[in-house]
């Protein structure tokens, strides 16, 4: 790999044997910078065992979830729909995982411009078990991530350009 671009399908050969079915990288919405989320949603999606995963967001006042960035493992093209009830309550604000139906994952990110922002992932038919230990830290370090790059990055304003540093 001396051309220094990471080759997702090789490291599944290698973790789950060359008999295993060739994997899939469907990406959504990943344009231009955006791109930047794929590695934390592959790795979220890893560790939660689950299929496919995104960044969504909710209107303040409910409605569909819109998904922002959405990274799949099993089909080409990506699926952006996930069953997830209308209007998913954060409770606290910062950022912790939420109950999700039928046992995937949704973590609260936090809000901004009269939205909500949420890291979903589901698996498939079958329940994901809730992480626990290292597996849920490391998960929520990866939703940190990607709140980071949301907010700090601006994508949550619609802007899409880093804020100016004094740095």
């Amino acid at each position: 790999m001396s051309d220094g671009i990471i080759d997702f399908g090789e490291y599944v050969r290698r973790r789950d044997g060359p008999d295993q079915p060739a994997s899939t990288f469907a990406l959504f919405g990943a344009d231009g910078e955006r791109s930047r989320f794929a590695l934390p949603l592959w790795r979220a999606i890893y560790l939660a065992s689950g299929e496919r995963g995104g960044v969504f967001s909710q209107e303040l006042a409910g409605g569909a979830l819109e998904p922002f960035v959405v990274l799949d493992l099993a089909t080409d093209p990506p699926r952006t729909e996930f069953p997830w009830p209308e209007s998913l309550d954060p409770g606290e604000r910062a950022p912790h995982l939420l109950e999700a139906p039928g046992g995937g994952l949704a973590i609260f990110l936090g809000e901004e411009r009269e939205r909500r922002w949420y890291l979903l992932v589901h698996g498939s038919s079958d329940p994901l078990p809730a992480p626990v230990g290292r597996d849920r830290e490391d998960i929520m370090f990866l939703a940190g991530e990607c709140a980071g790059l949301l907010f700090l990055r601006r994508f949550a304003s619609d802007s899409g350009e880093p804020e100016d540093s004094e740095d």
